[in-house]
């Protein structure tokens, strides 16, 4: 249940990523208030309707006081906001780079607090309008006047709650947690569609299977190029599976989520090859290609967010370790969950057991190069970053028994190793380093469940012991 609200109230402030669409809804929406406002205004000037007693302002003139004063501030603070939103913005895109920029954008309480202000500004711009009394009329729209009194309270209320979720945003650890958020939801959903339909058991006789048909794909399939040039954002892989499988046919999809393809490009393959006429319309349909790539998919997205805010805190410029280390932190325990979930086998099978549908799915050994390569070879120099991703490595060989994972760890673990020796580093910077690495091959020769502070370490008996000193020394270096 608890699980469930937060979803909702995630998916409520996160709307699209513009802030035009929710502002002029609710102009419009403001319009539609005051023209029923008005009509009840009229309807009480005629004495066809009888108002409450407090519900007057006073005269004309005292109503185009108080509406000239709420036009005045409401006009200087949605100035303000605007200027907030495009430094926020700049910000955002310098510190973070631009495929975080999205994330500030569709936020939700920014778009609405512009909204409001918006929405109030018009509303008593147009009350300030009908209000009149000369020789020959008078108007007063209490009812209008008090709208536009409650609507303009209500937008400096949200401007509080505005400039709060502003401190809140531009916080890094808050865009690394939320990045790591919408990971984790891109992982359920992916779970979630695999429980839905019949995955490919893990055995040697469907891999064997699979290998076969990607070669007749590759020989006989009929292909089906790509609609339009651009990232591939969503594969609707149940939509997928039913079509081939009404056709009884098999169908490869060249590209999976976050790759781009260019117009025209072989996008599928189908077997048998007279099938891929008939079914083009309706594989791409099953596709979404957009200009960037999202998260709706794309796991390596959200890594490549990450390591680009890892990137920008370690260049020269910023300078900024800690940023770095908590990037680093939270990359490994993505690739904890990621290594948890049984590695996909690349294809589906459809309602009569046979293969329908296969791809080439995101494997851990690419995932981990592309969170690491780029943050260890920035990081070269910095012992604390080096010291980081070792311990990193460590807690995921806690965690993690299968073989090739494994292997890929160790590769990392080595390519650290490799780069210390053309580094210009202190004595005690290295044996720091040294002892990280120690720990690290040590866990990942001895197993899974092993814990680091159990582990004896040979040089940890020069240093002080135990790995746990040996801990010690690297968080000192990191």
């Amino acid at each position: 249940m608890v699980q469930s609200l937060r979803h909702y109230y995630r998916n409520m402030l996160q709307l699209r990523a513009d802030l035009w669409r929710i502002p002029f809804l609710m102009c419009l929406a403001v319009l539609l208030l005051f023209v029923i406002t008005v009509n009840v205004d009229r309807a009480a000037a005629r004495g066809a309707v009888t108002l409450p007693g407090w519900f007057s302002v006073g005269g004309a003139d005292d109503a185009r006081a108080i509406l000239g004063a709420m036009l005045g501030a409401v006009s200087t603070v949605l100035a303000l906001i605007f200027s907030i939103a495009l430094l926020v913005l700049s910000m955002a895109v310098s510190q973070f780079g631009p495929r975080i920029l999205h994330r500030f954008m569709r936020d939700g309480i920014t778009q609405l607090t512009i909204g409001l202000f918006l929405a109030s500004f018009i509303h008593s711009l147009l009350a300030f309008v009908v209000t009149r009394s000369d020789s020959t009329s008078h108007f007063v729209p209490q009812v209008t006047l008090l709208c536009s009194v409650l609507l303009t309270v209500v937008s400096f209320a949200f401007l509080v709650i505005f400039s709060h979720r502003i401190a809140v945003s531009i916080q890094t650890q808050n865009v690394v947690a939320s990045i790591v958020a919408d990971l984790s939801e891109t992982l359920t959903q992916f779970l979630a569609e695999r429980r839905v339909l019949s995955a490919l058991p893990r055995t040697a006789e469907g891999l064997a299977a699979r290998e076969e048909l990607l070669a007749r794909c590759t020989v006989e399939g009929g292909v089906v190029g790509a609609v339009r040039t651009g990232f591939i954002q969503e594969v609707n892989v149940t939509a997928l599976v039913h079509v081939v499988d009404a056709a009884d046919a098999v169908v490869r999809v060249l590209y999976r989520p976050g790759q781009f393809v260019m117009k025209g490009a072989p996008l599928f393959q189908v077997l048998p090859g007279t099938r891929a006429a008939e079914l083009t319309s309706a594989l791409r349909r099953t596709v979404e290609i957009g200009s960037h790539r999202t998260l709706k998919q794309d796991l390596e997205f959200g890594t490549a967010q990450l390591v680009e805010i890892a990137l920008r805190a370690l260049s020269p410029a910023v300078n900024d370790t800690f940023t770095g280390l908590t990037c680093i932190d939270w990359l490994g325990d993505e690739l904890r969950v990621f290594a948890t979930v049984q590695a996909p086998t690349g294809a589906y099978l459809g309602a009569t057991g046979t293969i329908r549908a296969m791809w080439s799915p995101l494997r851990f050994e690419r995932l981990i190069k592309t969170a690491f390569d780029q943050i260890r070879q920035a990081g070269m120099g910095n012992p604390a970053v080096s010291i980081r991703l070792l311990q990193t490595f460590a807690r995921l060989a806690e965690q993690i028994e299968d073989g090739q994972y494994r292997a890929a760890l160790l590769q990392q673990v080595e390519a650290v190793k490799e780069a210390v020796p053309a580094q210009a580093l202190v004595t005690s910077d290295r044996a720091d380093i040294e002892a990280a690495y120690l720990v690290a091959r040590q866990v990942l020769e001895l197993g899974k469940g092993v814990a680091i502070t159990e582990v004896e370490n040979p040089r940890a008996n020069q240093i002080g012991g135990t790995a746990a000193v040996v801990n010690d020394a690297c968080r000192r270096g990191g």
